[in-house]
């Protein structure tokens, strides 16, 4: 990846799958919509506060919204870079056509699009999270306490001193 992004510079995401999620695969529900409006203004705040460089891990769910907000105020802010790590070539092999179509979306108008793996191994999504995170000096996250690879990156974040911006779903 390019030098020039700095690590101060830089926030990236971490959060559920849909189906972990209470809004599941329904992005008309309340939930969805007061999440992804907080995670807009979060996107916001970490511009206004120097941040240019937002990284997804392009997971279905919080990943996928983080990356689409971030693809949102580029618009505006034409400076901002979104970085998608993927932690595997195909990771999208089983997903619905409509999930294919906005992934697929979103690699087109990312600026760095950073493969982890090239192939699933039953490590790829931690390496694609400490990727992340290496990289990062902020990390937002939807968390509500259940145990998982969302846990796990938190606890990575803390061990690394990055600066956690928490949602609850």
């Amino acid at each position: 990846m390019n030098n020039d992004i700095a690590k101060e510079k830089t926030c990236c995401f971490t959060g559920y799958r849909p189906q972990k999620i209470c809004w599941n695969f329904d992005e008309t529900s309340p939930e969805f919509l007061k999440v992804a409006k907080t995670v807009k203004k979060l996107i916001n705040d970490a511009y206004d506060n120097g941040y240019k460089y937002f990284i997804s891990g392009m997971a279905l769910g919080f990943d996928t919204l983080c990356a689409e907000k971030v693809l949102e105020l580029k618009i505006t802010h034409p400076e901002i870079m979104l970085i998608c790590a993927i932690p595997c070539k195909g990771q999208e092999k089983y997903w619905s056509e409509s999930q294919c179509a906005t992934y697929k979306h979103i690699l087109n108008k990312a600026d760095v699009v950073k493969y982890i793996s090239e192939k699933y191994t039953r490590f790829c999504m931690q390496k694609r999270n400490r990727y992340m995170l290496n990289m990062s000096s902020m990390v937002i996250a939807l968390f509500d306490g259940k145990p998982g690879g969302t846990e796990q990156t938190l606890n990575m974040a803390k061990r690394m001193n990055i600066k956690i911006v928490m949602i609850s779903p």
